[in-house]
């Protein structure tokens, strides 16, 4: 049990927080209703990328059992059989999918795609040199897409544009960690590895960073976003400028060579920034 509980990466759950971004910045987060149906949508949303999961850990179980640190997965130590995965994966679908259906049918046809769109890329798009990133990247945009959609907001393009690049920053980031972890084994575990350099990952990463801050500090100082928060919205830029900073240099200097997404769930300074723009934010947006 305790392996198939890890199959199921529940520390990575709180990825799926962006779920909740339509119905807290369109002030709906007061309203019981859709508060309730915007935590539900989070808890398929978790259910689905679970049985991803899964079924991601049964096609790499092979290769993983050559990686220096997948291998000790359940499914690719063999402490979690192919079988019970998959049923557990197929299970944990037919449940999300049809709570999803019974939430919105918008709301399951977002979460439909997304979990067509997270099998290709398990069965192909993960091997095509920047497909795979910007797969991810859509896979974060539809998840903040359904999160409007079960509250039956307007998916704001602000959310989307900065859910795609900052999802795309953080995937750029992984992948350069993969680089320098696995050297010159790197393109034996993933193949798009192969197509991949770290010079040409930074001047990508370098990019995505800039235009995800400026696109955040436009939108903080434009004239919309001023009527509607009375320059509020201004206070939240250091937040991810911090943020933006902290994890460059987790990612290249300290903690090199390591998944860098972990720090987001495991570094404190990053924890208490992210903690600290959400309470701003709130306050902006609810109490001021």
């Amino acid at each position: 049990m305790s392996g198939l509980l890890a199959s199921l990466r529940l520390r990575q759950w709180p990825k799926n927080l962006v779920v909740l971004a339509a119905v807290v910045f369109s002030g709906e987060l007061v309203q019981r209703s859709e508060a309730i149906a915007a935590v539900s949508g989070l808890a398929v949303f978790c259910l689905l990328s679970s049985a991803i999961y899964l079924v991601n850990d049964v096609i790499d179980r092979r290769v993983d059992g050559l990686h220096p640190l997948k291998r000790s997965r359940p499914i690719a130590a063999g402490v979690v059989s192919v079988h019970k995965a998959l049923v557990t994966g197929g299970l944990l679908l037919i449940i999300g999918l049809t709570w999803a259906l019974r939430l919105d049918g918008k709301f399951a046809a977002i979460a439909a795609a997304y979990v067509v769109l997270m099998t290709v890329y398990a069965l192909v798009l993960k091997h095509l040199v920047v497909a795979d990133v910007l797969t991810i990247s859509v896979g974060f945009v539809l998840r903040a897409w359904a999160g409007a959609a079960v509250v039956h907001v307007r998916a704001s393009p602000w959310l989307l544009t900065l859910t795609l690049l900052l999802a795309t920053f953080l995937s750029l980031g992984k992948r350069r960690a993969e680089l320098v972890h696995l050297a010159e084994d790197a393109h034996a575990h993933r193949r798009s590895l192969e197509r991949y350099s770290i010079a040409a990952l930074d001047r990508m990463i370098a990019l995505i960073a800039l235009a995800t801050l400026g696109l955040y500090i436009v939108y903080a100082a434009n004239p919309h976003t001023i009527a509607r928060f009375d320059r509020k919205a201004l206070l939240t830029i250091p937040f991810p400028v911090f943020g933006m900073i902290r994890y460059l240099y987790l990612g290249y200097g300290r903690a090199a060579g390591s998944d860098p997404s972990e720090h987001l769930l495991s570094d404190r300074p990053l924890l208490v920034c992210v903690g600290l723009w959400a309470v701003v934010s709130v306050a902006a947006i609810y109490y001021f």
